[in-house]
């Protein structure tokens, strides 16, 4: 474990918090301040940190290989970042993207001529953790003339199947 500066206030918050509630059961001060210290690491690491990692919604950001998004699609969104930012698909054609990252999951669609759209290749990209997260990441890569324009990430709602 690294000691960080949000940690320590993190701990010292909750030693505080745990000292003020000891202390109105007992009011002896050597004894509160000893059980406080022992429950501070069990409050902390069994109640808050759980808790902080329901309600915020941090993710690793990991450096794209074809491997990890081949084997991992459902972490896919920890990879794009790195992927978009490093202009790794730039100019690439599309035998080259398919390559890289297999088939598309789906394609686009075209509404004017009512069929799938061959130059919008969508890939999920799988779902940040988080307690109230109900959207799932995708990724579209745009064609024109066989050759990548534009990669958009974007959000789309979960579809959950209906029990009858």
């Amino acid at each position: 474990m690294i000691i960080t500066a949000p940690l320590v206030i993190l701990m010292c918050l909750v030693f505080v918090l745990v000292f003020l509630f000891v202390n109105t059961i007992d009011h002896r001060k050597w004894l509160t301040i000893l059980v406080s210290l022992a429950l501070t690491p069990i409050v902390y690491f069994y109640m808050l940190y759980p808790m902080i990692n329901i309600f915020v919604d941090y993710h690793h950001k990991k450096y794209f290989t074809e491997l990890a998004w081949q084997e991992s699609p459902a972490l896919r969104y920890e990879l794009t970042d790195h992927m978009l930012s490093s202009e790794i698909l730039d100019g690439k054609s599309k035998q080259d993207i398919k390559a890289l990252l297999g088939a598309p999951e789906w394609l686009g669609w075209d509404s004017i001529q009512k069929q799938p759209d061959n130059n919008r290749w969508n890939y999920g990209l799988g779902i940040e953790p988080g307690a109230f997260n109900d959207q799932k990441e995708c990724m579209v890569l745009v064609f024109k003339n066989d050759t990548l324009e534009e990669a958009i990430q974007y959000q789309e709602e979960l579809e959950f199947a209906k029990n009858d």
